[in-house]
């Protein structure tokens, strides 16, 4: 019976494992096989971790296998495991297949125990550093594997420090960490009720435990619903040799990246600390030293450094992030990844590596996380204002933000709920701070360099971050922070600029982004690749004006009930609106109706110009009239108060009409009520008062001599007989208009397909409608029966908390059944009518999975917002350059 391997030497992967070995396990092995310096070791496997979820054990076989590899370590390393005379020192580490930095756990040092570690001095001729090594291993492993937390031995490590009357814990010598170790070794037998572990192997399983349960801790399963990280991928468990960076001024550690992740310049970047270990950096405890500075310490290290960097990058095809240390001036590489970087800097290192040869066109496309685009558009500070600037920091990650400063994350994430925006303000950030850097506007803390988790945290967030604002003295205990003699609470408002670094008391002004030149480049790119068309849903002018500066195509959706004056946006027309609605008779109706003319054929004039040639599709009134009006509630104790003291004549008269009317008009249920095409059906002078203003619009543009097709909808069309009977009206109108402007023109009339007999009867309605827009809000709204603002207010993301769905429907296409309907409106449409025009105009049009999704049905054009309309350009295009077998990854390695 042949054995399933769990285990695997670093020698014995490859760079395509990383599914099995994690992305640090696969990475570890391709660079041990390219030949690079990388201490040995093994990774145990990510189908291990996924049974230690299920059954809280190791598979039978795994222990042996461990046992083997270990061995076989030692052999390489000419040290043994537990060795009173020449000890072997391991780090544990996770390595999940897709980069979760921070979220999970980490133990370095271990193997030393109180005999080793004489043995470590003796072996190192360096007392000092053996005992700052096992003081480090202790407070580690008794975080991660016994539960007790860190800021138990910060305060321990603090009140000798205090005592010593030193700062730095370089400063510690081997007497003064002696000491610390017993206080902590005391410290773990009172808080966690036993001794500290010193059998190293069982250190090694206890610590193996420990990494894969890591897995499943809150910020490693936060940090997986955020970024869409699937809970069944399971983490790799890497065990390799030690190197170490704190055995004095020649040794050190840091983090490198080939290209700068703030901008994407092709410079070499990053930080190191002298004498330290991996976690210091990375912790923000010290501030480091920048990477150039290492070239004038250790010359020969650093040029080995960036010889090693280059060849990754031209290796791996991408941008690198790098762990390395030196030990007694001698190059460890420990870890290689693609590096997190800024939207901005994605889109430059695309373009550039594009244009070096290093990946094509469409690989860069695929580089791009959709999301970065987006986040590219937000504004930054108008460099007009006058700043109150507090202090300047380092630039972690670029963009600006305002807000109540904050510094706990737990109010943070409890402000924001009640509709707050904040500011976090930390010493350093941990792991366990990912629920308050989640809903802050940005961060800032007072140490930690750009790599510190805070860093590289708020970088793949795209939110603004200064971080090493040592200037900036906090106190978290009394809720303020101190610049100079300036105090700021908790509850001022400041702001950042993480592209400056500064910290600036009160709110900012914000100005829109400039895009640069790798940003139109790569959306030209993206053009030449998508087969999708984008349109955006605008409503007036400025926002479709606003839409063609994005690239869209058209207007997918042009909501005129917002022309009406619904959602406040023009108290003067709501006013006319309600003369409409409220009137008793037809001519009143049609006096009302005459005034909105006037004002719909304008904006179907503007709206028409600022797109042409482009097509704009113009959807009738939709919502139910009641939603123009008061609400009755609030009118009832209007009319009560009036009454109660003693108004009366015209005034109470009016109110009372109208509560009479919105009871009238209310409805228990009137999201399925007397809504959209109904509305054209009862009141046909309402729809055909709008189709004037359409084609008298267009007939005027064409006059002019611009190229103008409008394309009318009639929205929530359910059976056949309803767009039959709409289109006879708008045929009507139409040629009525053309032959009293003496001009002709194209048009197209279709509708919106919103409920599930819309998409069953396709055939049918095909016969009338030129084009099927896909409304995919109201449409998973009646295949669900859920009403949208019901079920995201009450049982919505706890549904997709406990995985009762994947996704909420609403932002992503339900593909097996939202999505099915779909498919069949578009079958039986094109059966009917193969040239129809076929879209989606709901919010999906946005949302880059929908995106693709509404590629693979072959839809002509999706329609998003004007800031959406990038997203869905590259989006259009990756799912093209999907379908024809693309992948992100360089196909030179």
């Amino acid at each position: 019976m042949v054995t399933k391997q769990y285990v695997y030497a670093f020698e014995e992967g490859r760079a395509d494992m990383k599914m099995m070995l994690g992305g640090k396990g696969a990475n570890l092995a391709e660079m041990t096989v390219i030949g690079l310096p990388v201490p040995p070791g093994f990774t145990i496997t990510t189908e291990v971790c996924r049974a230690y979820s299920v059954q809280k054990a190791l598979p039978a076989g795994v222990t042996d296998q461990v046992a083997v590899a270990l061995e076989a370590l030692e052999a390489k390393v000419g040290k043994r495991f537990g060795d009173s005379e020449s000890p072997l020192l391991v780090s544990v580490r996770s390595g999940a297949p897709i980069s979760m930095p921070g979220m999970m756990d980490t133990i370095l040092n271990l193997g030393l125990n109180d005999q080793t570690v004489e043995a470590h001095a003796r072996n190192t001729n360096n007392e000092r550093f053996a005992w700052d090594c096992y003081r480090r291993f202790i407070q580690m492993f008794s975080n991660v594997v016994l539960g007790v937390s860190l800021h138990n031995f910060e305060r321990l490590l603090e009140q000798h420090k205090e005592r010593l009357g030193i700062v730095l814990d370089t400063e510690f010598q081997p007497e003064h960490l002696k000491a610390l170790v017993a206080d902590y070794k005391a410290l773990i037998r009172k808080l966690a009720n036993r001794d500290f572990p010193q059998d190293p192997r069982d250190q090694l399983a206890l610590a193996i435990n420990a990494v894969f349960e890591s897995w499943d801790n809150p910020r490693a399963i936060v940090y997986r619903r955020i970024n869409k990280i699937a809970d069944d991928l399971g983490t790799a468990v890497n065990v390799q040799s030690m190197a170490f960076g704190n055995m004095g001024n020649d040794s050190a550690t840091g983090v490198v990246f080939t290209r700068n992740p703030n901008t994407g310049a092709k410079e070499f970047y990053g930080e190191y600390l002298p004498n330290a270990q991996g976690e210091d950096v990375v912790a923000g405890i010290r501030t480091p030293l920048p990477v150039t500075h290492l070239k004038e310490e250790m010359p020969d290290a650093y040029q080995q450094l960036f010889d090693l960097c280059e060849l990754l990058e031209k290796h791996y095809g991408d941008m690198q992030d790098i762990e390395f240390t030196i030990e007694r001036k001698k190059l460890y590489m420990l870890q290689c990844r693609a590096g997190k970087r800024t939207p901005a800097a994605a889109i430059k290192i695309a373009v550039d590596l594009a244009k070096d040869g290093k990946i094509s066109r469409e690989q860069a496309v695929l580089r791009i996380e959709p999301g970065q685009i987006d986040k590219l558009l937000h504004r930054g500070i108008d460099p007009t204002a006058k700043l109150d600037v507090l202090a300047t920091g380092l630039a972690a990650s670029p963009g600006a933000a305002s807000g109540i400063c904050v510094f706990d994350p737990e109010k943070a994430e409890k402000l924001v709920k009640e509709g707050q925006k904040v500011v976090l303000v930390r010493p350093e950030t941990s792991p366990d701070d990912i629920h308050g850097i989640v809903v802050a506007q940005g961060i800032l803390t007072s140490r930690g360099g750009m790599t510190s988790h805070a860093a590289i945290v708020s970088r793949g967030m795209g939110k603004p971050c200064v971080v090493g604002c040592e200037s900036v003295r906090i106190d978290l205990e009394r809720g303020f922070f101190m610049v100079g003699d300036r105090t700021v609470k908790e509850g001022d408002i400041i702001s950042l600029d993480g592209g400056t670094g500064n910290v600036i008391l009160g709110a900012v002004p914000l100005v829109d982004p400039e895009l640069s030149p790798e940003f139109k480049e790569l959306l030209t790119w993206a053009d030449e690749i998508r087969t999708l068309g984008v349109r955006a849903n605008a409503d007036n002018p400025q926002d479709a004006g606003k839409a063609r500066e994005f690239g869209a195509e058209g207007i997918g959706l042009c909501r005129t009930e917002h022309m009406f004056g619904q959602g406040g946006h023009h108290p003067e027309r709501m006013a006319v609106a309600r003369e409409m609605i409220l009137a008793e008779h037809l001519d009143e109706r049609r006096l009302a109706l005459d005034k909105l003319l006037v004002m719909q054929r304008d904006d179907f004039y503007g709206m028409f110009k600022a797109m042409a040639p482009h097509p704009v599709t113009i959807r009738l009134l939709d919502p139910p009239l009641h939603e123009f009006l008061p609400g009755a509630e609030e009118l009832a104790i209007e009319v009560a108060v009036m009454r109660a003291t003693g108004k009366e004549g015209r005034e109470l008269y009016q109110k009372e009409q109208l509560l009479r009317k919105v009871r009238a008009l209310s409805e228990v249920n009137p999201m399925l009520g007397f809504r959209g095409c109904r509305l054209g059906m009862i009141f046909p002078e309402i729809y055909e008062m709008q189709l004037r203003g359409i084609f008298e619009a267009a007939a005027q543009l064409n006059k002019e001599g611009l190229r103008v097709e409008p394309e009318v909808m009639h929205p929530l069309v359910g059976h056949v007989n309803e767009l039959k009977a709409l289109r006879v009206m708008t045929d009507s109108i139409a040629t009525q208009v053309m032959a009293e402007a003496g001009v002709t023109f194209k048009y197209l009339v279709g509708t919106m397909i919103e409920v599930p007999r819309a998409a069953l009867t396709a055939d049918e309605i095909a016969e009338y409608g030129e084009f099927f827009s896909f409304g995919t809000n109201d449409l998973t709204q009646t295949t669900y029966g859920y009403s949208r603002d019901d079920a995201e207010g009450k049982f919505l993301g706890q549904y997709v908390e406990k995985k009762v769905l994947p996704e909420n429907p609403f932002v992503t296409i339900d593909r097996t059944g939202v999505g099915k309907l779909m498919a069949i409106g578009c079958d039986l449409g094109r059966k009917v009518r193969p040239d129809i025009k076929l879209g989606i105009c709901g919010e999906h049009g946005g949302d880059p999975a929908s995106i693709e999704f509404c590629h693979s049905l072959g839809l002509d054009y999706v329609s998003c917002s004007p800031y959406r309309v990038p997203v869905a350009r590259i989006a259009a295009a990756q799912a093209a350059a999907r379908a024809k077998g693309a992948q992100a990854t360089s196909s030179s390695i």
